[in-house]
C-alpha cells in the first residue's frame, strides 16, 4: 500500500540530503553561505511563473479588493468625523 505524500511547504529530499551532509562536516562563515545560496537556487527553480491570462487575473483581483478598502475606509473616516463633530460641536465658540 503506497502512503501519499504530504506536499505542503515541505523541502525536496535532494535537499534535505545535501543539507544533511554539508552540515555533517563543519563548515565555516563561507561555507554555510554557498550552501544557502545553493539551496536559494534549487527552490526558485520550483517557482512557476503565471500565464498572461493568470497575471491580469490576480491584478484584477488585488485592484478590486484595494478599491474595496479605500471606500471602506472612507466611509468609516466621514462617519467617525461626523460622529466627532456631533459629540465635540465643530470647534466655534466656546
Amino acid at each position: 500500500m503506497a502512503v501519499a505524500k504530504k506536499f505542503i511547504d515541505e523541502p525536496d529530499e535532494d535537499i534535505v540530503a545535501v543539507a544533511k551532509s554539508d552540515r555533517a562536516r563543519s563548515r565555516g562563515p563561507i561555507g554555510r553561505i554557498i550552501l544557502f545560496l545553493r539551496q536559494v537556487i534549487t527552490e526558485l527553480r520550483k517557482v512557476i511563473t503565471p500565464t498572461r491570462k493568470e497575471l491580469f487575473s490576480y491584478t484584477a483581483v488585488v485592484l478590486v479588493f484595494v478599491v474595496i478598502m479605500m471606500v471602506l475606509v472612507s466611509l468609516l473616516d466621514v462617519a467617525f468625523g461626523f460622529a466627532v463633530q456631533n459629540v465635540f460641536g465643530n470647534g466655534t465658540g466656546s
